[in-house]
């Protein structure tokens, strides 16, 4: 009797630690769902896009099993600290203030500001040839704080929640020029709303994309090593290689 105890306690012991570990495979990943091609719903309203695919390969390699849960871009650091979800993984650029509130992987791509404008636009971006003009951008991005540290109140500054709004100002006439990153314009200047638009001289800023987890946190270093392990077997570029005929690592 004394033994068949023992067997039941260690058979419970048993499931408490297997449940356990089948929580801890499983993450939640923390993306926007509104900027293509990097983060986007296609019609059925299914999370798609290069942060989805990046962050699932990674997965992947740390044999886990995650989840997407989407969130507002102000509010997406708060949501990560907040546990909403275990990592964020939606284009973030790495910065010093936002290494205050989050550690940052490795960069999973480079990235770069560039305006577009009308095709039939002679656009120089210098403070004389914008003084008075409105410049679009998504807020709580590289390319508004870099805006407003250049120009100051020289231009308007037009802030959107998303990229889609601001293309949507543009192509309407509400703006004379945007402000973003090359690789999400890349993608919009190919649709047949892009058409009548350009990149305008060259890229104003440069920086660094990384995937974001909460102060301390340990999963940062499974991150990097699943990083590293898909940029050396080739998946990362079959990645790539869908969404952009160039590399942006």
């Amino acid at each position: 009797m004394q033994n068949y105890k023992k067997l039941l306690l260690a058979a419970a012991a048993t499931l408490v630690f297997s449940a356990n570990a089948l929580a801890v495979e499983k993450l939640k990943m923390g993306i926007e769902a509104a900027y293509p091609p990097f983060n986007n719903k296609d019609a059925s309203g299914t999370v798609v896009g290069f942060d989805k695919d990046i962050g699932e390969a990674l997965c992947a390699k740390m044999k886990v099993e995650c989840e997407v849960v989407t969130s507002d871009w102000d509010g997406i650091i708060p949501a990560l600290n907040a546990k909403k979800f275990d990592f964020l993984i939606s284009s973030l650029s790495v910065t010093d203030e936002r290494k205050q509130a989050v550690d940052f992987t490795d960069r999973y791509y480079s990235n770069m500001q560039q305006f577009i404008a009308p095709k039939n636009v002679d656009f120089k971006y210098d403070k004389a040839s914008l003084k008075g003009k409105t410049i679009g951008t998504q807020r709580a991005t590289q390319a508004a704080t870099w805006l407003e540290d250049t120009y100051g109140d020289d231009i308007s500054i037009k802030l959107y929640d998303t990229q889609e709004n601001a293309y949507l100002d543009l192509t309407s006439g509400r703006l004379d020029a945007i402000l973003a990153d090359k690789y999400a314009n890349y993608e919009w200047l190919k649709s047949k709303d892009g058409t009548d638009y350009e990149f305008k001289g060259e890229p104003v800023q440069k920086d660094e994309v990384a995937i974001a987890v909460r102060k301390g946190d340990p999963l940062r270093a499974k991150l990097n090593l699943a990083l590293k392990e898909i940029i050396e077997d080739g998946t990362y570029k079959k990645i790539n290689d869908k969404y952009f005929p160039f590399s942006i690592y």
